[in-house]
């Protein structure tokens, strides 16, 4: 079917005005409007997130890092996001733009610094939505192994053009419901998120039930120590169970890319995101607290720190803590969380992409949004198969630069939020000192969250020099996950300044325009 270009031309008139009266400068795109509530985009952002894909994927990793004090790294990774939340809250009641990092920032430090933040967040989404496919192709063959009984079932995942051709089909489907637009999407999310919930929920019941066990010998007995940071051994380990931490929270912010398309788009994306961001948090310190009381985070055993087991944590608990028929609950659960993240994910990056090529950012052609679905079509279906390339290509090279380039995404995150963070600051500098609240939420709360994820993104650029970093490749010396992680942000200097040359209004800042910060009376 035949896609409309929406892009406005010369003379177009720019989406509404803002909450003070005066024209935002953002655009209209064509996308459906009024087609998700505050708990579909809640949904939204949970499903993105995968948190049963995430526990079971780094639990171990963090656990061999810090120890018990696993549930403080928790707390400490949430801390920054949440006041990143804040500042993204504050920029869409001004400018509910599909956009959002990149339109946010191109209206605070104009359109070379918004550019690069609108391609942290795109090639991001590209590394996790192939990481999504491969984890969910993994525990697909996993669980008909589990079903039929049959081990040499299971063992077909370790047949590469099995994988391949497994993952390509999964992507395939998560493009082909993406691309039905938010409806579809929302319908399929209520299923998936409310499965994986309720399976995390028995295994947390069922793990706290279990615990001292003499089935369980490995297990520790609670302590409130756990959720105190302070207690971890070295500030090194600590950076490092951050930065697993922050990965965790990633994607949230979902629910701020499908603002155009929620009910109330300038509140209830930000409230859905502040509610994603507690059941999150929740979700992690139960299954957290409850895993190390039922086996403990020792590197023995069916401890969480085990390196034998530590990359799939839910594989090994699953039988010896639910027992055999709820345990294929969980590798359901696991499936579930990795499909439904694998098809949410696709709406940040397509109405990022949407959104920088209706700015002139990007080609013209990015900008066409179905007549029907009201997604923008182009954009996933590009982003679909690019993430099919992406992880074919990286699975054919080398198991080791697939790895590390999943390693390199905490660079990507970091990058993106606390550029987004600052741009709240600088944007609404002149109402800083109007109100009490304006200095918390526009001012010190966005700075706080912007500055930690810098330390947290210098502390893991001067990690990730070091090739132990990761799998132990090394390119000249250089740990790869540090070349992967530079290189692909030094990929998106070039494409800028190639686009630059194309499309020289944009770059000029006549498309999007700088904002002016201006003294108002209220909100």
């Amino acid at each position: 079917m035949t896609q409309v270009d929406v892009r406005p031309q010369a003379g177009d008139a720019v989406r509404g005005a803002d909450a003070q009266g005066g024209a935002s400068g953002v655009r209209t795109k064509g996308l459906g409007g009024n087609s998700v509530g505050l708990l579909g985009s809640a949904v939204i952002g949970i499903s993105t997130v995968a948190p049963v894909y995430c526990l079971t994927s780094t639990l171990g990793s963090t656990a061999g890092e810090v120890g018990l004090q696993m549930p403080a790294v928790f707390l400490a990774g949430f801390l920054p996001m949440l006041l990143v939340a804040f500042a993204y809250r504050e920029l869409n009641k001004r400018m509910p733009d599909c956009g959002t990092s990149f339109t946010w920032t191109v209206k605070a430090f104009g359109p070379k610094v918004g550019w690069m933040c609108g391609w942290g967040l795109v090639i991001a989404t590209i590394i996790v939505l192939s990481n999504l496919a491969g984890v969910a192709t993994s525990y697909f063959w996993l669980l008909a192994g589990e079903i039929s009984g049959n081990p040499s079932i299971a063992a077909l995942d370790d047949n590469k053009a099995v994988h391949i051709l497994t993952c390509l089909t999964l992507i395939a489907a998560a493009t082909a419901i993406s691309y039905r637009g938010m409806t579809a999407t929302k319908g399929v999310q209520y299923t998936l998120v409310g499965l994986q919930l309720a399976v995390l929920a028995v295994f947390v019941v069922m793990a706290f039930s279990k615990a001292g066990s003499v089935d369980f010998p490995t297990g520790a007995s609670f302590s409130w120590s756990w959720l105190n940071p302070f207690s971890v051994g070295s500030f090194a380990a600590f950076t490092a169970g951050l930065s697993l931490s922050i990965f965790m929270y990633w994607g949230w912010d979902t629910c701020l890319t499908a603002n155009e398309e929620t009910v109330d788009s300038d509140k209830t994306p930000g409230r859905a995101a502040l509610i994603s961001m507690v059941v999150l948090v929740g979700s992690y310190l139960a299954t957290g607290i409850a895993a190390q009381m039922v086996v403990g985070s020792g590197d023995k055993g069916l401890g969480l720190a085990n390196p034998e087991t530590s990359d799939n944590v839910f594989a090994a608990l699953a039988g010896p803590v639910m027992g055999p028929v709820l345990g294929i609950a969980l590798f359901v659960a696991v499936l579930a969380s990795a499909a439904a993240s694998l098809q949410t994910t696709f709406i940040p990056v397509a109405r990022t992409v949407l959104a920088m090529s209706s700015y002139e950012a990007l080609p013209p052609s990015f900008a066409r949004v179905h007549p029907v679905f009201k997604v923008p079509g182009k954009a996933t279906i590009v982003a679909g198969v690019a993430t099919g390339v992406f992880y074919t290509v990286m699975t054919l090279v080398s198991e080791n630069v697939l790895v590390d380039t999943i390693y390199a995404l905490g660079l990507m995150i970091c990058f993106y939020y606390a550029l987004t963070a600052f741009a709240c600051v600088w944007f609404f500098r002149a109402e800083l000192f109007r109100s009490a609240r304006d200095l918390a939420f526009k001012g010190v709360i966005p700075l706080l969250g912007g500055l930690m994820l810098t330390a947290v993104f210098g502390k893991t650029l001067y990690d990730m020099w070091d090739p132990a970093y990761g799998s132990g490749s090394a390119v000249f010396g250089v740990g790869s996950v540090f070349v992967i992680g530079v290189g692909l942000l030094l990929l998106g200097v070039v494409i800028m300044l190639v686009m630059q040359r194309r499309s020289p209004a944009f770059f000029r800042g006549e498309v999007l325009t700088k904002e002016t910060p201006s003294m108002v009376i209220a909100d």
